[in-house]
C-alpha cells in the first residue's frame, strides 16, 4: 500500500487530503488549499454582465482571438460545473500538456497558512475569483456559491482516513495472554488477528477452518474499520439526498434537480445500478491494467537480470580486454629485446672493425717511427763508405713504407653511425587506429513459423535475427538434408532471409536449419525445423521448358501444337525418389498422328520426336499399337491404338528403377525401361493433330505393389 500514498496526498500541501472536492477536470484538491490558491480577476466589467452574454470579448479581443479563449462547453468538453462560470477574457498561454490556460492578471498573493474551516461556515468568496487546477492547469471562475458548488470526494476521504489508521499502530495478536505479539495475519471469517503460534494453535488449516480467508493484518484492520456508507447529500439542494444518475452530465443528482434543476430533460437512471455499473467497468479495467503491471514486473525482472549480466560481462570484457592489450606489450616487448640484440651486434661489429684498424695502424706506425729513427741516426754517421753500403737498402724500405700508407690506409673502415632506422610509424598508428570491431559471431537466428511452409515439392523457409540481438550480420547458411534422415547439406547462402527450395522429393520428411556468419565467424544452428513434403505430385507442363510451337491452356494442364512436326515439351516438377504415377487424356487426335509420352532430361532435344536421343526414354502410339523408344531404338511392339478419349497412365518407380505404361487401365507392354537412376522430368512430344491433358496428384494404381515384379517383367 505504500505505493498508493501518492494518490492520497494533496499536488498543493502535498500532506494527505483534507475535506477534499471534485475539480471539473476531475482532479481532487484540499478544500482549504482550494481557498489559498485562489485568484482574484480584474473588474473590467460585472460578473453578471459575463453571465449574461456567456463571454465578455472586447474590441482588443475581436482583433486577437487566435490568442484569446473562452472555456464553454463548446472548447473545453465542460461548461459550468458546481460554481464555475465562463472564464473572462484575457490572453491565454498553453500549459506544458498544451492545454490553454487563463493566467491570473493580477499578482498571487502569498500562500496563506494551511487552515481548515468549519464545515458550514466556509467565509465568503471574493466576487469574480478565479481558480486554476494545479495538475492540469486549468482555470475558471467561481459563481455565487463559490468552492461550495464542488462536490465533496467522500470515497477519497474514507480511503485516506483508513489508509492513516493502517499506518498508526503495529497491531497485536488477540489471543495471546501475556505479552502480545505483533499479529501476522487475520482470519476474516473469525474477525481476530493472530500471530504465528496462536495461528498454529488455534487456527489450524484443516477442517472448516481450511476454507477461511487469511489476509495481512493491514488489509484486515482497513476491512473492519470500514465505515458503513454515508449518503450524499445535493450540493444545490443540501436537504436533498442524491438518488439518481444523469448520464448526460456524469454526475449524481436529487429528485428536486430533475424537478426543477437544469437535468430536467437529460436521461437519468438509478443510482444503485450506475454504481454496480461503474464498479463493474472499473473492475474490468483493472484487470487490464494488472496485466500491464504483471508484465511490468517481469519486465523489470528481465531488466535487473539485464543489470547483472551487463556487470559480469562487464568484468569479464575488461578482463579480456586487459588480456589482449598484456599480450600486445608481451609482443611488443619481445619485438623490442629482438630489435635491441640487432642493434647490440651491429654495436660490436662497428667497435671490432675501428678497434682491429688501430691495432693495426698501431703497429705499422711504431714500424715507420722507428724506421724513420734509424735513418736519423744513419744519416749522422761521418763514414761515407759504410753510409754508401747501406744508402741505397734503407731508401728502398723508406720507400716501401711510405707505400704501405698508400690510398685508403688512412681511412676509416667503418663509420660511427648506424645505418638502422626503426620505421614504427605503420604501428603506431595501428595503435592509434585500435578500437572495439565485432568480437563475437552472431547469435542463432529465430525460424519465423508462420511463414514456413511446404508446397508440392518445394519449401519455403523465413528467420530472423533475435530481438535483442546488436551484432552485425553479414550472410545466412542454409541446410537440408536429403530427406531421408542423411547428413545436412548447404542449400543457400546469402543475405536474404527468406529462401524457397524447390526440386526436393515428394512424400519425404525434410529437416532444416540456419545460421549466420560474420568476419568473426559463423553461429550457433537455430532450431531444426521438420517439413513434410505433399505426398503426391501435383505438377504442369513448364512453358520455358516449351518448344516454341507449343501451345498451352488451362493453366498449363493441356497442350498442343502448331506444326506438323513433333514438338517437346517438359513438367515443371522433376523426379528422383519415390513412386509416381500420371494420366494424360487425348481431348483430339486427328490423321492417325503417333504422339509419345515418357520421361527424359532436362536437355532432351525438343524438336524431335520423344525417344529419338539419348536423353528421353518414351512410349510413341498410334491408333493401333505401340513402341517404346530411347535412343532412336523402337522396342516391344504392342498391339492396342489410341483415340479421342483414351487415357494414357505413366508409372514411374525409382525404388525398382523402371517405368511402366498403361493405356485406359491396362498395362501396355511389359516393363519398358528398367535402371533408371537421377533425374527425370515428366514429358511429351506431340503435332497439330493432338491435343493432350494432364492429371497429376493420382494414386499409384491398385493392381501395382511397388518393390515386386516376376521374371517375365510383367507387373505382378
Amino acid at each position: 500500500m505504500d505505493e498508493m500514498e501518492e494518490e492520497l496526498k494533496c499536488p498543493v500541501c502535498g500532506s494527505f487530503y483534507r475535506e477534499p472536492i471534485i475539480l471539473p477536470c476531475s482532479h481532487n484538491i484540499c478544500l482549504a488549499c482550494a481557498r489559498n490558491i485562489l485568484v482574484q480577476t480584474p473588474d473590467a466589467e460585472s460578473p453578471q454582465s459575463s453571465r449574461a452574454s456567456g463571454s465578455g470579448v472586447s474590441d482588443y479581443d475581436y482583433l486577437d482571438l487566435d490568442k484569446m479563449s473562452l472555456y464553454s462547453e463548446a472548447d473545453s468538453g465542460y461548461g459550468s460545473y458546481g460554481g464555475f462560470v465562463s472564464a473572462p477574457t484575457t490572453p491565454c498561454q498553453k500549459s506544458p500538456n498544451g492545454v490553454r490556460v487563463f493566467p491570473p492578471s493580477v499578482p498571487q498573493p502569498p500562500p496563506q497558512q494551511h487552515l481548515l474551516p468549519q464545515p458550514g461556515s466556509l467565509p465568503p468568496i471574493p466576487r469574480n475569483s478565479c481558480i486554476t487546477c494545479p495538475q492540469c492547469h486549468r482555470s475558471l471562475i467561481l459563481d455565487d456559491r463559490g468552492l461550495r458548488g464542488f462536490p465533496k470526494n467522500r470515497v477519497l476521504e474514507g480511503v485516506v482516513d483508513r489508509y492513516q489508521q493502517s499506518k498508526a499502530a503495529a497491531l497485536k495478536c488477540q489471543l495471546c495472554e501475556k505479552s502480545p505479539k505483533e499479529a501476522t495475519v487475520m482470519c476474516e471469517q473469525c474477525d481476530v488477528f493472530y500471530c504465528d503460534p496462536c495461528r498454529l494453535r488455534c487456527h489450524p488449516p484443516r477442517g472448516p477452518l481450511a476454507k477461511h480467508r487469511l489476509v495481512p493484518p493491514a488489509q484486515g484492520r482497513i476491512s473492519r474499520r470500514a465505515s458503513p456508507r454515508k449518503i450524499s447529500t445535493c450540493t444545490e439542494h443540501e436537504l436533498e439526498n442524491l438518488s439518481m444518475y444523469c448520464v448526460q452530465c456524469k454526475t449524481p443528482v436529487c429528485y428536486q434537480c430533475l424537478e426543477e434543476g437544469k437535468h430536467g430533460t437529460h436521461e437519468v437512471k438509478a443510482l444503485g445500478a450506475m454504481w454496480k455499473l461503474h464498479k463493474g467497468q472499473l473492475s474490468q479495467a483493472l484487470n487490464g491494467l494488472s496485466d500491464r503491471a504483471t508484465e511490468a514486473k517481469e519486465f523489470l525482472v528481465q531488466l535487473r537480470n539485464m543489470v547483472q549480466h551487463i556487470q559480469e560481462n562487464g568484468v569479464e570484457f575488461e578482463a579480456c580486454l586487459v588480456a589482449q592489450c598484456d599480450a600486445l606489450i608481451d609482443a611488443l616487448n619481445r619485438r623490442k629485446a629482438q630489435l635491441l640484440a640487432r642493434v647490440n651486434k651491429e654495436h660490436e661489429h662497428k667497435l671490432k672493425v675501428v678497434r682491429d684498424q688501430i691495432s693495426h695502424c698501431t703497429v705499422k706506425l711504431r714500424q715507420t717511427t722507428g724506421l724513420m729513427e734509424y735513418c736519423l741516426e744513419v744519416i749522422k754517421e761521418n763514414d761515407p763508405s759504410g753510409f754508401l753500403q747501406i744508402s741505397d737498402a734503407l731508401i728502398r724500405r723508406v720507400h716501401m713504407t711510405e707505400g704501405q700508407w698508400g690510398k685508403g690506409t688512412l681511412t676509416p673502415r667503418m663509420t660511427s653511425d648506424f645505418d638502422l632506422t626503426l620505421d614504427s610509424g605503420p604501428l603506431l598508428q595501428t595503435i592509434h587506429q585500435l578500437d572495439f570491431v565485432q568480437m563475437k559471431v552472431p547469435a542463432a537466428p529465430m525460424l519465423q513459423l508462420e511463414e514456413c511452409c511446404t508446397q508440392n515439392n518445394s519449401a519455403t523457409l523465413s528467420w530472423k535475427q533475435p530481438p535483442l540481438s546488436t551484432i552485425a550480420v553479414d550472410g545466412y547458411i542454409l541446410e537440408l538434408d536429403d530427406g531421408s534422415g542423411g547428413p545436412f547439406r548447404e542449400v543457400y547462402v546469402g543475405t536474404e532471409t527468406i529462401c524457397t527450395v524447390d526440386g526436393l522429393h515428394f512424400n519425404s520428411t525434410y529437416k532444416s536449419r540456419v545460421k549466420a556468419f560474420n568476419a568473426s565467424g559463423v553461429g550457433q544452428y537455430s532450431k531444426t525445423l521438420i517439413m513434410q513434403t505433399s505426398e503426391v505430385a501435383w505438377f504442369t507442363f513448364d512453358p520455358a521448358s516449351a518448344h516454341p510451337d507449343i501451345i498451352l491452356s488451362n493453366d498449363n494442364l493441356t497442350v498442343t501444337c502448331s506444326s506438323y512436326d513433333d514438338r517437346v515439351v517438359l513438367s515443371n516438377s522433376a523426379f528422383s525418389r519415390g513412386v509416381h504415377y500420371w494420366e494424360m487424356t487425348i481431348d483430339r487426335y486427328d490423321n492417325h498422328p503417333d504422339p509419345a509420352f515418357g520421361i527424359a532430361r532436362s536437355d532432351v532435344l525438343k524438336d524431335v520426336m520423344l525417344g529419338k536421343d539419348d536423353k528421353a526414354w518414351a512410349m510413341y502410339v498410334d491408333n493401333n499399337r505401340s513402341w517404346f523408344m530411347h535412343n532412336n531404338s523402337h522396342t516391344n511392339r504392342t498391339d492396342g491404338g489410341i483415340s479421342k478419349g483414351s487415357t494414357i497412365g505413366v508409372l514411374l518407380d525409382f525404388s525398382r528403377g523402371i517405368i511402366i505404361f498403361l493405356i485406359n487401365d491396362e498395362q501396355q507392354g511389359p516393363v519398358a525401361f528398367e535402371g533408371l537412376e537421377g533425374v527425370y522430368y515428366p514429358a511429351i512430344s506431340i503435332n497439330r493433330n493432338v491435343q493432350v491433358t494432364l492429371h497429376t496428384g493420382l494414386p499409384i494404381p491398385d493392381f501395382y505393389t511397388p518393390g515386386e515384379a516376376d521374371p517375365t517383367g510383367s507387373v505382378c
